[in-house]
């Protein structure tokens, strides 16, 4: 269980920056998705980070959730899509959200739509800068039961991305992260397989590359007030390979 902040900080990986900016290994990952995606349904809402719903709580529906993911930065929703035809394959209904990457107050606002036009319960994911709009997106909405965090960061109240990467040393694809004129970053194409996206084909990161979303530097030094995790059972997958 993770009571508090320090803890939750050392469930990632040494290098949370490097984590956050970088794809996953979704070989890797998919299975562990399904499995805890199975779990929030059968432990519905006994398991939690904090005591504060300690109390005894019913059992959760045999229904299936809506499964919501949320993407992170450098992306859009398609960085979802090998992971999709398996959900869907097991029977969940799966919706990817593009957030605009305009703010994050932009980015919350969109997932909450997303949420809203769910049937029934919701398990909320987030992918690196993507756990920073699920937690804000999810707080106080009773129809989410549950919160995964895939290589993403899990902020409190005015925690900034920008404060939470200065406790780590730069990683490699710092080097790569350029800004246009309008102060919105993007990863270099050129630099983009061997930074990002590794474990993909180069065709498929020069696809990834050439779709990608810009986001605004200014949503690394904005912040939420309402921390979803505080009262929604939390789950956090950690990759350990992300060099």
């Amino acid at each position: 269980m993770i009571n508090d902040k320090n803890q939750r900080f050392q469930q990632f990986s040494k290098n949370t920056e490097a984590i956050a900016m970088m794809l996953f290994t979704w070989k890797k990952v998919q299975k562990l998705l399904l499995w805890l995606f199975a779990l929030s349904v059968v432990v519905g809402i006994s398991m939690h980070p904090t005591p504060a719903t300690s109390k005894e709580l019913p059992q959760a529906s045999k229904a299936k959730p809506a499964l919501v993911l949320v993407h992170g930065a450098y992306a859009d929703g398609t960085s979802w899509q090998h992971v999709i035809p398996l959900l869907e394959q097991d029977g969940y209904k799966v919706t990817a959200v593009q957030i605009p990457l305009t703010s994050l107050a932009d980015d919350v606002a969109t997932t909450k739509r997303v949420i809203n036009n769910q049937k029934g319960s919701v398990v909320l994911v987030g992918h690196s800068y993507g756990g920073n709009v699920i937690t804000g997106a999810a707080a106080g909405n009773s129809q989410v039961k549950a919160l995964v965090y895939v290589n993403a960061f899990a902020p409190d109240v005015g925690e900034k991305t920008s404060d939470l990467n200065k406790r780590y040393a730069a990683p490699p694809i710092s080097t790569a992260i350029v800004s246009d004129a309008a102060n919105f970053l993007y990863v270099d194409r050129e630099k983009f397989h061997k930074f990002f996206a590794q474990d993909v084909s180069k065709a498929e990161a020069r696809v990834m590359a050439a779709t990608q979303k810009l986001i605004a530097s200014a949503a690394f030094e904005q912040s939420v007030n309402e921390i979803a995790w505080k009262t929604i059972p939390s789950w956090f997958i950690v990759t350990q390979s992300d060099v």
